[in-house]
């Protein structure tokens, strides 16, 4: 028997008043529109993981999950501690979702190098994978070492919290499915989903013995009746991707050269067919990004319309 796909949303705040009043209000208004998840991204004003976990305990029954935080300048045993906080706090509907992140933002932000990070990100999962199993870690890796000197389990912190990772390219794919529940792709164009990043996920997973990762895909959506407006802001608000060599690369396995060329923009039909179109490139649940660009009617109606996908 197949089930809907779940249909979730990336959240951000309007920038006045409270910060986290006004993520859980939306959050509140998402659930509302009949999404069955909310993801916060990692910022350097607010962390992902703690306001996913305020979320879900406002929240009843909507799944929460940090998309993502990257694993640079953050050590296992910490993120595990974070994450099994959120996970007791929302009592098992909580998801870490973890990043590589940008050379750009990792140097300059904590003075570390950008170096190997398939390599960090393969022991940052072992070590991760080895404290939610076993509520310990006695690990010794060429990038990381985590030895847990006391029990790390957390009462109430069950199930174990599924581990995604925001993979794009080949090596971070081929250590995601061997090591993760699923990826977080961004900015991948059906096609690109369907001839190389499902395949290659999915390939290592059964390679390493594991069940089929789940293929979480984020996707910029906008429903309007000013098409050309949404696609300018997308524009804007995308660039950023635009210097990130992974990011690059999907996007001109795409036969995209700017990111926001990526985006759904337009009638609720055809951002309606767009989704379906993922889903049928393989993914098996989406998230929508990038949503509140043209204000709350326009972001409100594109969540009405996404949660309709699938039914």
């Amino acid at each position: 028997m197949s089930t809907e796909p779940v249909i979730g949303a990336a959240l951000s705040f309007a920038g006045t008043g409270n910060a986290v009043d006004d993520v859980i209000e939306r959050a509140r208004v998402a659930a509302a529109a009949g999404l069955g998840a909310v993801w916060l991204g990692q910022r350097f004003d607010y962390d992902a993981i703690a306001l996913a976990a305020l979320i879900g305990r406002e929240i009843p029954g909507v799944t929460v999950g940090s998309s993502a935080v990257p694993i640079f300048g953050r050590h296992p045993i910490i993120v595990a501690a974070q994450a099994q906080t959120a996970q007791a706090a929302t009592h098992g509907r909580f998801q870490l979702g973890l990043a590589l992140g940008a050379a750009e933002l990792t140097e300059k932000a904590f003075g570390i190098e950008f170096r190997r990070p398939a390599l960090r990100l393969q022991e940052f999962l072992i070590a991760t994978r080895e404290l939610f199993a076993t509520g310990t870690v006695d690990f010794r890796g060429e990038e990381l070492s985590a030895q847990a000197p006391l029990p790390t389990s957390l009462p109430g912190a069950d199930p174990v919290p599924p581990i995604l990772v925001a993979a794009l390219s080949p090596r971070a794919l081929a250590v995601s499915g061997r090591y993760a529940d699923g990826i977080l792709p961004n900015l991948a164009a059906p096609r690109v989903l369907e001839g190389h990043i499902v395949p290659a996920v999915t390939a290592a997973a059964e390679e390493a013995g594991r069940p089929a990762p789940r293929i979480v895909a984020a996707v910029t959506a906008l429903v309007t009746d000013d098409p050309a407006a949404g696609r300018e802001r997308l524009f804007a608000a995308t660039g950023f991707y635009e210097r990130v060599p992974s990011y690059r690369r999907v996007l001109e396995l795409g036969g995209a050269t700017r990111a926001g060329e990526i985006g759904l923009v337009g009638s609720a039909a055809d951002v309606r067919a767009g989704l379906h179109e993922y889903l049928d490139a393989g993914a098996t649940e989406l998230i929508l990004t990038q949503t509140g660009l043209l204000g709350r009617e326009v972001e409100r109606a594109t969540w009405e319309v996404a949660a309709t996908v699938g039914r």
